[in-house]
């Protein structure tokens, strides 16, 4: 990827939520919620705490968990892709 977080930011595309309800009913887009899940696609160097370097704790193709109300949309070639400080990963998931 030519994108490149800076600091402890992350860059990851979150999967998108369904379409249609359980019954069949079709959502439109300003009803659905967004989900809280997603890939993570960069990493950006960490940050400087008290004069130590403090790495990220994620890594490109790690699924993650975020704030429900964080990170900035980006469109880039055409794919949806959300900019997060680490601090607002909440989990990483495992299988």
């Amino acid at each position: 990827m030519a994108l490149k977080p800076v600091a402890d930011r992350v860059i990851v595309k979150y999967f998108e939520t369904e379409d249609k309800t359980a019954s069949g009913i079709v959502l439109p887009d300003s009803s659905k919620e967004k989900t809280q899940q997603a890939e993570v696609i960069a990493v950006g160097g960490g940050k400087v705490v008290d004069g130590k370097e403090v790495p990220v704790q994620v890594k490109p193709g790690d699924r993650v968990i975020y704030g429900k109300y964080t990170g900035t949309e980006i469109k880039y070639e055409g794919e949806k892709y959300l900019v997060i400080n680490a601090d607002d990963i909440i989990a990483i998931v495992k299988d």
